[in-house]
């Protein structure tokens, strides 16, 4: 029997039902934590929304949310712990760097000046895949990388090739960031080459192209991809909704069905200064975590878009990405 991580501890991967593959119950850019005096953390707050977000997307049967948020964007996996243990809901969190652009370079930039860097990245993800993360005992279930628009800087595959090494040794799957979709092939090759399934790969936010060549030549790299952005429309480079459904359907009707996966990258809390939650429900006001179940797969259904289809994404293929099948 094939199991996964959770905050709560291993389950086995035919028990994850309804799956969300890429959101975020908090989430900070780095620099959050420099602005405290005016942006404290509220845990309490932060525990109420993660609870609210719980039972709304149970109520649409989602029993596992993949919790992508990088190491240095707020993750905590002591709060997810609390959440889960309150509604019961599998929270599977992960560990991970996010791009240069919007992560925080300096700390590996500096470590690799004064040491191999790939060697140093392995060992922190190696001792939070086997011991847990910080003091919590909690392991990751999952790798999050990200890469730039429009290139892997040296920084990035720096994370991609030390995840890899532990992929290959412990079977923790990938799941990753493609910055307005770009460089899924090669996030793939690189990934592939360095030894990693591609069955236990997952490309993500692929939505940001609708580019249908771009997107089938992801997918004949054997990996999983995600169209994990359902809401963020108009807004840095990304597409319309109704592009990306256009593509997904197009995929689905050419076959492709047992390789897709559905999520929304939503933010559920935002560390640092109040406010940005008000901004984006204004400028962003599709997403939200209930978004695929109430909007998206009605269309898809009006499209003649099958529910074993829809079961295969949110079921049946984060099933199989978890057993690398």
């Amino acid at each position: 029997m094939t199991k996964v991580n959770t905050v709560l501890g291993p389950v086995a991967t035919d028990t994850l039902g309804k799956t969300l593959m890429h959101e975020h119950f908090l989430f900070g850019y780095p620099g959050w934590s420099g602005d405290v005096t005016l942006g404290p953390f509220d845990r309490d707050a932060c525990i109420k929304a993660g609870l609210e977000t719980a039972e709304k997307i149970k109520k649409h049967g989602v029993a596992t949310f993949v919790d992508a948020t990088p190491n240095e964007c707020g993750r905590d996996p002591a709060i997810l712990k609390e959440i889960a243990e309150k509604t019961g809901l599998n929270i599977i969190c992960a560990s991970g760097y996010y791009f240069e652009g919007e992560g925080a370079p300096a700390y590996f930039h500096l470590r690799s000046q004064i040491g191999d860097g790939v060697s140093q990245i392995y060992e922190m993800f190696k001792k939070e895949v086997t011991d847990g993360i910080a003091k919590t005992g909690i392991r990751p279930g999952v790798f999050k990388l990200a890469s730039s628009k429009g290139a892997i800087t040296h920084y990035e595959e720096m994370f991609f090739k030390a995840a890899a090494r532990v992929s290959k040794e412990d079977g923790i799957n990938i799941i990753t960031h493609t910055q307005e979709g770009t460089m899924g092939p090669e996030q793939a090759d690189l990934l592939i080459a360095e030894g990693v399934n591609p069955k236990k790969i997952m490309i993500g936010h692929i939505g940001g192209s609708t580019d249908i060549d771009y997107l089938m030549r992801v997918l004949e790299k054997g990996v999983y991809i995600a169209f994990d952005r359902f809401g963020i429309e108009g807004l840095a480079g990304a597409p319309k909704d109704q592009r990306r459904l256009a593509c997904l359907i197009g995929l689905l009707g050419s076959g492709f069905t047992g390789q897709i996966m559905l999520s929304h990258d939503f933010v559920n809390f935002w560390l640092g200064r109040p406010g940005v939650a008000d901004i984006v429900s204004l400028v962003l006001p599709n997403w939200k975590p209930t978004h695929l179940f109430e909007n998206i797969i009605p269309l898809l259904k009006k499209a003649g878009v099958t529910d074993g289809q829809i079961n295969t994404m949110l079921v049946e293929n984060p099933q199989k990405f978890f057993e690398g099948v």
